[in-house]
């Protein structure tokens, strides 16, 4: 079996060394960037399986990067950045990352987001492969193959974020998911802020899929423990 390739873009070689000699000791091959075109051009050559960006890199913002990587690839990126700002971390999910990571961070937390982006691209593997590649409750149609979502026969765009908790949601339909077991699929942790991002995700979410966020049809709140996946 072949090693996973994670692609490390990060102009301060003192991080780079931290992250890289990290993932190296669990046995994934690295492959290095300082710069954005550098790392542009090593993501359409190799395909990594993992995408590892910071956002300060001296030729181009790292948000440039992930929509130039979202041309030609749906491989995970998790961000790896200082910025700490709400609104920088809306603009990356926007640009297409399917996970943000404020520094400092410590190595444990990074290798677990890092195994959470590989479970993601298993399930979506997976899900390709399976028969039954769409979810149908009313008027809400999930296609998992072309990871997308569409509401009364129109499309409607979620950031990667929200597709993942959706298709989590309607992976485990019918059944109440604890708020903890969410975080843990979609960041790998429960040590951050990650239970305000979640009822920030689920509130965006709830006003592009449904008519009456207020009072839902599909994405039910379990008061106090999680949320389900209405399907009835």
């Amino acid at each position: 079996m072949s090693k996973k390739l994670i692609l490390l873009v990060e102009d301060d070689k003192t991080i780079r060394k931290f992250i890289s000699t990290a993932l190296l000791t669990q046995d994934y091959d690295v492959k290095e960037a300082i710069t954005g075109k550098e790392g542009i051009s090593i993501a359409v050559s190799y395909s990594p399986d993992v995408v590892l960006l910071d956002l300060g890199l001296e030729d181009m913002d790292g948000i440039e990067v992930i929509k130039a990587i979202r041309q030609f690839s749906n491989i995970p990126i998790i961000v790896v950045s200082a910025r700490e700002q709400d609104r920088d971390k809306v603009e990356v999910f926007d640009a297409g990352a399917d996970d943000y990571l404020t520094k400092p961070f410590s190595i444990v937390e990074l290798l677990a987001r890092v195994r959470v982006a590989f479970r993601h691209s298993q399930v979506e593997a997976q899900q390709k492969d399976d028969v039954k590649s769409t979810f149908e409750v009313d008027k809400l149609l999930i296609d998992f193959d072309k990871r997308k979502v569409i509401v009364d026969d129109v499309e409607v765009h979620l950031t990667p974020i929200e597709y993942n908790i959706l298709s989590l949601l309607a992976k485990y339909h019918g059944k109440v998911l604890t708020h903890n077991f969410i975080i843990k699929e979609i960041w790998g942790s429960v040590i951050g802020n990650e239970t305000k991002s979640l009822r920030v995700f689920m509130a965006t979410l709830r006003r592009k899929i449904e008519k009456q966020p207020a009072n839902p049809r599909y994405i039910i709140t379990e008061v106090g423990v999680g949320y389900r996946l209405n399907d009835e």
